[in-house]
């Protein structure tokens, strides 16, 4: 199971919000570069990046700063917020991304993210299925859709994505432990998806147990910053892995 730290960046700086508010952003470096280093430094090979000023806006905007991470290590980095046009795929590949996630632009223009799958392939882009109760989030999970989680997903998978990034908003930012049950029947109902679970993630013997049920990857972001996972339990994690 692949092991990627989340840099979340609002103003050029690493923040958390809890479960996706902007009130509640806390900044925790002012200098990505030096966090994406660090993660490096400890055997890291991947990183998630959300542009979270992007996610509320109408196009991507912290690309400059992906393209400093890009050119300044040899992270793979995957890419997602506020990326809602061609224009917005072309700045953020170019700019260093190895994969971008597209989650409220998979639900408010399907056909435009169906046509990113075929022109990129499915080993580029991500599919993003944030939920609250079940319900897809969009619009920086401003908003709440009526498409349910499981089904979304299912609907994606038969259309060729292999990638799914899948978000409990209610645990994001809390340190309450991830969404294993929903992980469990995502896998058990959609069979051969790579998926990353996300939120929540507090210690590290979670770990396994998502790697038992089958995720493929995990991203880790709070957890990291407040300490309750040190970088070196995650060398040592991959290195025994």
């Amino acid at each position: 199971m692949r092991i990627i730290p989340a840099i979340d960046i609002i103003n050029g700086k690493c923040v958390r919000l809890t479960k996706g508010d902007y009130t509640t952003e806390i900044v925790y470096n002012k200098d990505p570069l030096e966090v994406a280093k660090q993660y490096e430094g400890h055997g890291i090979q991947y990183l998630h990046i959300v542009d979270l000023d992007g996610a509320r806006s109408n196009k991507i905007y912290n690309y400059k700063i992906l393209e400093k991470i890009a050119s300044k290590t040899n992270l793979k980095i995957d890419f997602g917020g506020g990326i809602k046009s061609e224009g917005d795929v072309k700045i953020a590949f170019s700019s260093g991304a190895d994969q971008i996630t597209g989650g409220s632009i998979a639900i408010k223009n399907r056909a435009l993210f169906l046509d990113w799958l075929k022109e990129y392939g499915s080993d580029k882009i991500i599919l993003g299925a944030d939920a609250n109760n079940e319900k897809i989030a969009i619009s920086g999970w401003k908003e709440e859709s009526d498409e349910e989680v499981i089904p979304f997903i299912k609907k994606y998978k038969e259309k060729g994505i292999k990638y799914v990034i899948s978000t409990d908003i209610a645990k994001d930012g809390m340190l309450i432990g991830p969404s294993f049950e929903l992980y469990k029947r995502i896998l058990k109902e959609v069979p051969d998806i790579n998926l990353i679970a996300s939120g929540g993630i507090s210690k590290l013997d979670e770990l396994p147990k998502l790697a038992e049920l089958g995720c493929e990857g995990v991203i880790i972001g709070k957890a990291i910053y407040e300490n309750r996972i040190s970088l070196k339990e995650l060398e040592n994690y991959i290195l025994s892995s």
